[in-house]
């Protein structure tokens, strides 16, 4: 079972990014574009712009906190 790293775009928004981390990323898209997770609520619908996957847990949370941080958000930016 894979471990997924992903960074959403808001389609009303699109200077609006989103990243989390989920073990079924399809699943997690619907409740983020149904209104279910808060943070993302105000700014429905959204994309998948990317995801990469990890076996290892620990590897896929580390890298979502390196996503989350400023050099990170720096790095999203120039790559995608």
């Amino acid at each position: 079972m894979f471990h997924y790293v992903y960074q959403l775009t808001s389609l009303n928004s699109p200077d609006r990014h989103y990243t989390g981390l989920t073990r079924d990323l399809e699943r997690r898209l619907r409740q983020h574009n149904q209104g279910e997770v808060q943070a993302t609520a105000g700014q429905r619908p959204w994309r998948i712009e990317i995801a990469v996957a990890f076996r290892d847990a620990s590897k896929a949370a580390a890298f979502e906190q390196y996503l989350k941080s400023h050099s990170g958000r720096a790095f999203s930016k120039r790559h995608f």
